[in-house]
């Protein structure tokens, strides 16, 4: 049932109802009633406008004569929640040759960890591939190197997380165990002097995924780096309007048997390091940037973190699991890296290359296909998408349903807790 009114012949937003599942997604469900409840159905401006408010849309061009694109969203309806996703695009000169960087970040616990890979990230694999670069001279690197230049990048940013905390005692770890905890707390929690000490052990306390792209300068190599469970999609055209669909990522969670496998051998006669499908019966991604408390002996966590102020007043529930913490890490920053040749003589047919957020594969489920069917007919058509030519929010709204009521149902739902993940979307063409 809707109430609505036409005004100069102008639909206005109107009154309506909807149940826990009409709302994409598994976070929504009943637990969340009394249902149904009410949402205002949007007129086709407003609607794409609330999208684009909700989700910070963001282009960058790049290429000769700016002949690529990608666009990128960031998209929490609820207001009252700071998405804990990031995305980053730049272009890295390396010895006046540019190579693209995109990535899509999904943080867990806090957002401090994810602001930092998402900042610091593209710095680092841009020093990385400097370095490289400069030992082969002007020589073409051969694609596995880069690869293996990639994961160098992401373990050596991920262990700096750590060894910067560390690195604030002059005996590391052994000498941690055994200085007072008043000694701790004044090197900790320096916020009279500017906090960069706190800011650094901060990092430990959270985590996050990592999806993370590389395009060389001549545009014929990708390389995908992943830890955890965001999904790298390549969208290719094998001949007019015709289209080949390629998931390039595995996920690194409890639902990939190959994962499960790997930490259980990595911890023989530990029945608790995987329990539910969560590494110590706690944390859902296998492979992440940050998570010390899973890296580090249970010590650093007890000696250092707790000290932190402010911090987490109730300890118990990291005790859940730093009891199970016998032989760390239990969480890998190991990422998995996919080389994907683009093809110098395909170059007249189109290729897009989607990184997603877990939130973006959950509004879809099984449907995520038909999702980017629909998307790429709107590419194609311009049809039910003229409002905003930003690739990256056309396909939100077709994961969120493609219409008015869908995507009105998603804005304005009166409820008060969250109701959908949040969703990062960076779409590349290439």
């Amino acid at each position: 049932m809707s109430v609505g009114s036409v005004v100069g012949g102008l639909a206005q937003p109107s009154s309506s109802q909807v149940s826990y599942d009409d709302i994409p997604g598994s976070i929504c469900g009943p637990e969340d009633g009394p249902w149904p409840r009410s949402f205002t159905r949007l007129g086709t401006s407003e609607a794409w406008a609330q999208l684009a408010q909700a989700s910070d849309p963001q282009s960058m061009s790049y290429g000769h004569c700016g002949r690529w694109r990608a666009d990128a969203v960031n998209f929490q309806p609820f207001s009252r929640t700071r998405s804990q996703d990031r995305y980053a695009m730049q272009q890295l000169d390396i010895g006046g040759r540019t190579w693209t960087f995109t990535a899509v970040f999904d943080g867990h616990l806090g957002d401090a960890t994810v602001e930092h890979a998402a900042y610091h990230m593209p710095i680092i694999v841009r020093e990385f591939l400097e370095d490289i670069t400069l030992k082969h001279r002007g020589r073409a690197v051969p694609p596995p190197l880069i690869a293996d230049m990639f994961s160098s990048a992401i373990r050596s940013f991920d262990d700096a997380i750590a060894n910067d905390v560390l690195d604030l005692f002059s005996g590391g770890l052994q000498s941690v165990r055994d200085m007072p905890d008043e000694e701790i707390y004044a090197i900790l929690n320096d916020h009279a002097t500017g906090g960069q000490n706190f800011k650094k052990a901060r990092l430990c306390m959270y985590g996050t995924t990592a999806l993370v792209a590389l395009v060389d300068p001549d545009h014929e190599n990708l390389w995908l780096a992943n830890l955890g469970d965001c999904q790298g999609v390549m969208i290719s055209e094998t001949k007019h309007r015709t289209w080949n669909f390629e998931i390039l990522t595995t996920s690194h969670n409890g639902t990939n048997k190959c994962e499960v496998a790997r930490v259980e051998s990595e911890h023989p006669g530990e029945p608790e390091c995987v329990v539910d499908g969560r590494v110590l019966g706690t944390i859902a991604p296998f492979r992440c940037i940050g998570d010390t408390p899973f890296k580090q002996p249970p010590e650093f966590t007890r000696r250092i973190l707790y000290n932190l102020f402010p911090g987490s007043h109730d300890m118990s529930p990291w005790e859940e699991f730093l009891v199970k913490n016998f032989t760390p890490p239990y969480i890998s920053a190991m990422p998995e890296v996919t080389h994907y040749p683009l093809g110098a003589s395909q170059k007249g047919l189109r290729k897009y290359l989607v990184l997603s957020s877990d939130g973006f594969t959950d509004i879809c489920g099984k449907g995520q296909q038909s999702v980017i069917e629909r998307w790429l007919e709107c590419v194609e058509t311009r049809k039910g998408c003229s409002e905003t030519d930003n690739m990256a929010l056309q396909l939100l709204w077709h994961g969120l349903g493609g219409d008015l009521v869908g995507v009105s149902q998603v804005l304005t739902l009166d409820l008060d807790v969250p109701w959908l993940d949040d969703i990062s979307i960076v779409v590349q063409s290439l």
